[in-house]
């Protein structure tokens, strides 16, 4: 039976598909007489299938050696496209983390859209992340991942923009998918550029090219930055970063898959083509220097941020750019570590935050606090997503962060300055936003906040249990580092930077220091406040560049293209006008009417002769 499920293991993808597709009948309301939470009732069931099959599947294939399944699409004119398919651990592993995920975010939103007018549309599109992201994992060709890329992007506009009716998530929708469509746009150019390079997408096929490859530097240059271009936007990294912070407008629910798993689609593609991107030292330096770029940045503007959901975007976007390091300094393993503890306990932290957002009207971190003694099992699932995402031992983002800085240390000891300076910041924002949010005392917009119902609390204690077992269960399937052969001084610097971030942030946000708290220069703190003025940038460089360009377009358009076709519009009305006052009914008039015409245009054409003749009398 195990084995069945192993070979069968890619049609995974097809249950939240199915699923996905038996809910659209509630989106329209071609259904009404059981109103929409069927919908939701069908795609439960279908991913808790794909969860189970996954998870027999994994068993079957632990240590084992990766297969591949092959299916024909299109031959033509010399160009073959398989799906290629790779069977292996860390893939059905990785499909384990999706389902089981989304399963969680289902139920927390059975209670959090309770009342919801889109229920089946919004099931329906979580149906399809599902399906995408799983087919993503299993995916062993580079043209057919930037497929399913393209259909992630265009589920996110979509479940963004849920709430259509609202202005600013129609924005946020928009804004999430153009800048995802710019690295895309390269990475279209980076997947066209590869195949006249290495004659195959498939990634294995890739790796062994790659091994004995004689590629011109500049050349490789180029298509290496454009591949990674795309990884850039999926994962949020400066400067195609700001689309996360948009995409909040959307359900707390798909939040929940989007900071946890789907950011992380880019990083996946990007330790996939590993063995390419090293081919040129360029492109492994410009990776490092995003993500270090990013990391630092996205630190700081998180901690200057007061509203709930900017702070956790950036903390998403910061973690992003260390499995940026992770990958440029061909760390691949501490950058699948980092993905699974991020993708755990960044769920963790959204559903903490998510109920609170639910019933507290606001999410502006100012006019929240008091709320431990009303929310604890919140306040500690925050604790526990907290610790899971810093480097705090036993726990598991400890173990990723000390295997990426361990191997950091002997080519590369700035960037473990980087990783220690990054978890320290991170531990600053999130025990900052604890403090505001649950210590101090209550205030008029969380007087009235009690702690949620069953249905979300239930997945967010599932999730807790997983967080703080996670080690036990690295270890168990031998995925945990040796601490025999980890470097101690590492460990313990993680471990101080993270005690020390947490302590001076409790003693700001938890004591009686005065709030808000500022920084005794106002032109840093608004740096900070304000992206680095990133936006702003935006709209005085790229955004008023196109406008420019799209009112010259619009100006061609109007004054000349539609000018020439007026002009003959106008041209063939006044003829016909004048024609019709010169319509006799004489048919000798229009004899000589042809005649004349004839004449006129003979004389024209055999000017050039007639021309030279009457020069040459003259003269």
């Amino acid at each position: 039976m195990a084995q069945f499920l192993l070979e069968t293991v890619w049609l995974v993808p097809c249950y939240a598909l199915i699923g996905g597709m038996l809910a659209i009948p509630w989106s329209p309301g071609l259904i009404r007489r059981t109103g929409p939470r069927p919908a939701g009732y069908v795609n439960l069931i279908m991913t808790f299938l794909a969860l189970l099959h996954s998870v027999i599947a994994l068993q079957a294939t632990w240590n084992q050696p990766p297969q591949e399944v092959f299916i024909p699409w299109l031959s033509t004119a010399g160009l073959n496209l398989t799906i290629t398919l790779e069977i292996s651990a860390v893939s059905v592993g990785a499909i384990v983390v999706i389902t089981s995920l989304n399963l969680l975010a289902q139920i927390f939103a059975l209670g959090y859209m309770e009342m919801d007018w889109g229920w089946g549309r919004f099931y329906s599109l979580l149906g399809l992340f599902e399906a995408g992201l799983c087919a993503l994992v299993l995916c062993n060709n580079l043209f057919f991942s930037y497929v399913i890329l393209e259909v992630l992007t265009l589920g996110t506009y979509l479940l963004v923009g849920l709430w259509f009716s609202q202005p600013l998530v129609v924005t946020g929708a928009r804004d999430a998918f153009l800048t995802k469509r710019v690295g895309d746009l390269f990475l279209l150019m980076g997947v066209l550029g590869l195949w006249n390079l290495s004659g195959t997408w498939n990634y294995t096929d890739l790796a062994d090219w790659a091994a004995t490859a004689q590629v011109d530097p500049t050349v490789m240059a180029l298509v290496g930055l454009a591949l990674v271009a795309g990884p850039m936007g999926k994962c949020a990294q400066f400067p195609l970063h700001l689309w996360l912070d948009e995409a909040m407008e959307g359900p707390v629910p798909s939040t929940i898959l989007r900071n946890s798993v789907v950011v992380a689609s880019g990083a996946w593609v990007l330790i996939k083509l590993q063995p390419v991107l090293t081919l040129s030292p360029v492109v492994s330096a410009f990776i490092v220097a995003i993500g270090a770029v990013t990391a630092i940045g996205a630190s700081l503007i998180a901690i200057a941020q007061i509203d709930l959901k900017r702070c956790l975007s950036y903390s998403v976007s910061a973690y992003m750019g260390l499995v940026f390091i992770a990958v440029g300094a061909q760390q691949d393993d501490a950058a699948l570590l980092l993905v699974l503890t991020h993708a755990l306990s960044s769920a963790l932290l959204v559903m903490s935050t998510g109920g609170i957002v639910w019933n507290s009207i606001t999410q502006d971190l100012t006019q929240l606090g008091g709320l431990w003694s009303r929310r604890p099992i919140s306040g500690l699932a925050f604790i526990v997503g907290t610790l899971g995402l810093i480097g705090f031992p036993p726990l598991g983002s400890f173990w990723a962060l000390l295997k990426l800085a361990d191997g950091l240390w002997g080519n590369y000891p700035w960037l473990v300055g980087i990783v220690i300076a990054v978890n320290t910041l991170t531990a600053v924002s999130l025990t900052r936003e604890f403090g505001l949010i649950f210590g101090g005392k209550v205030k008029q917009m969380s007087e009235r906040s009690p702690e949620v119902h069953w249905p979300m609390i239930l997945p967010m204690m599932i999730l807790l249990g997983f967080v703080l077992h996670l080690p036990l269960v690295l270890k168990s399937l031998s995925l945990l580092p040796s601490w025999a052969d980890l470097n101690k001084d590492v460990a313990l610097l993680l471990i101080w930077s993270s005690i020390f971030g947490c302590s001076i942030s409790a003693i700001i946000y938890l004591g009686n220091i005065p709030k808000p708290v500022r920084l005794p220069w106002k032109p840093l703190q608004d740096l900070f406040a304000y992206d680095f003025y990133t936006p702003k940038l935006y709209r005085i460089t790229i955004i008023f560049g196109v406008a420019q360009l799209s009112k010259f377009a619009d100006m061609i358009d109007r004054f000349v293209v539609d000018g020439i076709v007026n002009l003959v519009g106008l041209f063939s009305l006044l003829g016909g006008e004048g024609l019709k006052y010169s319509t006799n009914g004489q048919t000798q008039f229009y004899a000589l009417t042809v005649l004349l015409g004839v004449g006129v245009l003979g004389a024209w054409v055999t000017w050039p002769f007639w021309g030279v003749q009457f020069l040459s009398l003259i003269f």
